[in-house]
């Protein structure tokens, strides 16, 4: 009985995957880069280059991937994610003043990886508008504070579901290009 629960339950991620369409989400790949040098918009690219190393660092993971971890005492790959997108959230509330991600609901990991993106995208899209600035020396925590903290963690971490999903079988996918942003042709 548990192993037909499992098989079910993987078939019907799977599907639900499946459904969940490349391009539908952000950061396939990083976009254009900006015409000008700002702060607000190599803050922008940071949030892009971070956007695109998680997408591709959870794309395609399964249960297996979820549940593995390296050793008794660390972290799954499922609980790390979990890590990421509280700290997508934290980058989000901080820099924005009037569009925060508030859910307190509990998210499946599709879910939880869509709203990861989308958060990051809504900092990303906010921080490339140069005709709406974003006062970075005003955020609700100092940005320098944002950089070292939840931006570098939240690089750390796409690191460790990377090493994590090699460790378990399934290995981050050789065409991507973290240098170019973008799949090698």
């Amino acid at each position: 009985m548990k192993k037909s629960i499992l098989i079910f339950s993987l078939l019907i991620t799977t599907m639900v995957m499946a459904q969940v369409k490349t391009n539908d989400l952000p950061f396939y790949e990083i976009p254009a880069s900006p015409e000008v040098y700002t702060s607000q918009t190599v803050a922008a690219r940071m949030i892009d280059g971070l956007g695109f190393r998680y997408y591709w660092a959870t794309e395609g993971l399964t249960e297996k991937d979820l549940a593995h971890k390296a050793s008794e005492s660390g972290r799954t790959s499922a609980e790390t994610i979990e890590h990421l997108y509280g700290l997508s959230k934290f980058i989000r509330n901080s820099i924005l003043s009037n569009d925060k991600d508030n859910n307190t609901s509990e998210l499946n990991f599709i879910e939880k990886r869509k709203q990861t993106l989308l958060n990051l995208k809504k900092v990303s899209n906010a921080l490339h508008n140069v005709e709406e600035p974003i006062k970075l020396d005003e955020t609700e925590v100092p940005f320098w504070n944002i950089i070292n903290g939840p931006i570098a963690d939240a690089l750390w971490h796409c690191g460790q579901v990377v090493m994590l999903r090699r460790a378990s079988g399934n290995p981050f996918n050789s065409k991507v290009s973290v240098f170019q942003g973008k799949l090698k042709e």
